[in-house]
């Protein structure tokens, strides 16, 4: 009795929000980011960028990326293979040059060693930057190409590379052989290339 007047309002998650698959960059999007990063030096957001593009890697496993995990004695490796934190399962990724290049710069730059996180957090409370830090500074990058925050989030990092492979091959086989994503992931890749990306649904909305 009485526990309708105690509960609660409980707001849709989706009220006023554009739900669906977020977009992928485009490869001008890639370079203009990546040229600007350079320009102004930002060090640190130029080896996460790269990494996260690389790596197809969901944004609580690119967080918590150890420099262990990426190098090979002093030397950024080519390859890497870390435990995925959903799945725990092994997946293994490559490191471009360019990836390559931008984290050994960062971590001389940041001095950091065998053991420490890859991406440490300016918190004190966090070892590494947390996934909503990561969201904050990923919008900020989708303000400075001048698109629509609605339209991108983390997830936009992991269906980025896998979505360029498919665009120049048109082969999911070949998209698999090179991602970690998951077979319906890569069907929505597919999918979302020839059908809208997203819907609005209404503001009493409780979709799930």
């Amino acid at each position: 009795m009485g526990s309708t007047g105690n509960t609660a309002h409980r707001e849709p998650w989706n009220k006023g929000k554009i739900v669906g698959q977020k977009a992928p960059f485009k490869l001008k999007d890639i370079w203009a980011l990546r040229v600007r990063l350079q320009m102004e030096g930002r060090v640190r957001e130029l080896a996460l960028f790269n990494r996260g593009i690389d790596s197809k890697l969901r944004g609580c496993d690119l967080v918590a990326l150890k420099v262990r995990d990426v190098c090979h004695g002093d030397q950024v490796a080519s390859r890497a293979v870390v435990m995925q934190h959903k799945t725990q399962r092994p997946v293994q990724f490559e490191i471009t040059l360019a990836a390559r290049d931008a984290l050994q710069a960062w971590i001389k730059l940041a001095g950091l060693k065998s053991e420490d996180c890859l991406f440490p957090s300016r918190l004190h409370e966090s070892p590494h930057l947390g996934t909503r830090q990561y969201a904050r500074i990923l919008g900020h990058w989708v303000d400075e190409l001048g698109l629509d925050r609605m339209e991108y989030g983390t997830h936009s990092m992991r269906r980025t590379k896998a979505t360029l492979i498919y665009r120049r091959t048109k082969n999911l086989g070949a998209v698999k052989l090179r991602s970690n994503i998951s077979i319906t992931g890569l069907h929505s890749i597919a999918h979302a290339l020839y059908e809208p990306k997203a819907q609005t649904y209404p503001s009493g909305s409780l979709q799930e």
